[in-house]
């Protein structure tokens, strides 16, 4: 008979991660939804008096509302876009022979190794206004005949993003087609199904959660994104991390900010139960 563990054991392996956990985490967001309820006054600076003004003010001033309708409008375009193009990659990649798979698969989890920033300058070169490459070469090819404007657009935030968390869909859809045995398509095709239907009625059902999971991450990351948002969008086209930053640094109306930050962090958290509980329900509709 195995012998129990001792609690005691287990509490000290666990306690420095623990202390670590509420010390970067638990305590500054304690810390920041009191601030929140603090006020703010361009003379008297922060006042440590319990007040609802910065919730009130955030709920019902229409621009905070447009601002994080834009959060939530880019963030659901870019996580769109990403599971567009990151699922058949990481169908391709499943496909692919092992030997260029790895290369395959090092070019597109590569960017992962770089900084955000520095990816994100790359769409700002590429964007760089009427005669940027992008547009030179949407011309050159005759899908356009005037420049398209990419920078300070949600256009060109939704494609930065997109790229940028592109890699996260590709991993979680990578993961959902580890499962999939190969020997269900080809009896799928021997049973006279076209491609098109194996990949809608065999393939899809069953990398769907791994769709849905790398969704959830997409979108999660996307909403909190302060680079791409910052440096493609700039100050013409806030959304709610940007906002938050300037209310921070520019304006110093901290407990403003903080207000911005956490209503950002709640909304980002229900969103992500809610998709968890529609993942957890088509894993078990696929793998029971």
């Amino acid at each position: 008979m195995a012998e129990g563990r001792n609690p005691v054991a287990v509490a000290s392996l666990l306690l420095p991660a623990t202390l670590l956990f509420i010390a970067v985490l638990v305590i500054p967001l304690i810390m920041t939804v009191l601030l929140s309820f603090y006020s703010w006054g361009q003379y008297t600076g922060i006042v440590e008096d319990f007040t609802a003004e910065n919730w009130i003010e955030v709920f019902t001033d229409p621009y905070f509302g447009e601002i994080f309708l834009r959060t939530l409008r880019i963030s659901f375009l870019a996580t769109l876009l990403a599971a567009l193009f990151g699922a058949p990659e990481a169908y391709i990649l499943k496909r692919m022979n092992p030997r260029w798979r790895g290369l395959f698969m090092l070019v597109i989890l590569g960017p992962l190794l770089m900084s955000v920033v520095a990816r994100t300058l790359g769409w700002a070169l590429l964007f760089g206004g009427n005669n940027g490459v992008a547009n030179q070469f949407l011309m050159g090819i005759g899908l356009i005949d005037a420049p398209l404007p990419f920078m300070f657009t949600e256009t060109g935030v939704v494609i930065a993003l997109a790229h940028v968390m592109m890699p996260f869909m590709v991993l979680s859809v990578w993961a959902s087609l580890q499962r999939l045995d190969p020997q269900v398509e080809n009896a799928a095709r021997s049973l006279g199904a076209s491609q098109f239907t194996v990949v809608r009625r065999v393939l899809l059902p069953q990398i769907m959660p791994g769709i849905l999971s790398g969704s959830i991450i997409v979108f999660a990351l996307s909403a909190s994104a302060f680079a791409t948002p910052a440096i493609i969008g700039g100050r013409r086209l806030k959304v709610a991390s940007t906002l938050a930053y300037d209310e921070f640094l520019n304006t110093l109306d901290w407990p403003l900010g903080a207000a911005v930050a956490v209503l950002l962090l709640i909304g980002i958290v229900l969103i992500i139960v809610a998709s968890n509980a529609l993942v957890e329900r088509r894993y078990a509709e696929v793998f029971r």
